[in-house]
């Protein structure tokens, strides 16, 4: 039976650079950061401190995952911007909101009122764009279907 969603792939351009911008900029940690065998593709991944159990995978396309072509029309997406990579929780939208801006983080959407609470959009060093939300007082449970 399924458990749970544990690890999630986000398409970056330079994992090197995605690595710096989601521990430097966002604040996630590093969870794994390997060699898969001898010449074998990176696998690194991060996550938030406050959520073991979830990781994201910063994945350059390519093999083993796609061929040649499918990774050069991947990466064209993903520096066109027009990929959206999911949605992180915050308890405090407006703080993190001037804390990324600080920090360099391009923001398409300052924080405004949704149905679902307060939303914030941003890019990530690669193009992704991600929606930053705090959900509505009583809805931060990231267990409840919110969003």
């Amino acid at each position: 039976m399924i458990k749970g969603l544990t690890i999630s792939t986000i398409w970056v351009l330079d994992q090197d650079r995605a690595k710096d911008f989601y521990t430097d900029k966002l604040g996630l940690e590093v969870r794994t950061d390997m060699t898969m065998g001898e010449g074998g593709s990176r696998f690194l991944t991060v996550g938030a401190k406050d959520q073991p159990e979830v990781e994201l995978n910063l994945m350059v396309p390519g093999a083993p995952a796609m061929d040649f072509e499918s990774a050069e029309a991947m990466k064209k997406l993903i520096a066109k911007g027009v990929l959206g990579a999911g949605v992180l929780a915050t308890d405090d939208i407006h703080g993190d909101y001037a804390k990324l801006k600080a920090h360099g983080v391009e923001f398409l959407q300052e924080p405004r009122e949704r149905p679902y609470g307060t939303e914030a959009i941003f890019r990530d060093d690669s193009g992704n764009w991600f929606s930053l939300t705090q959900p509505r007082a009583g809805d931060l449970d990231l267990g409840k279907d919110w969003h």
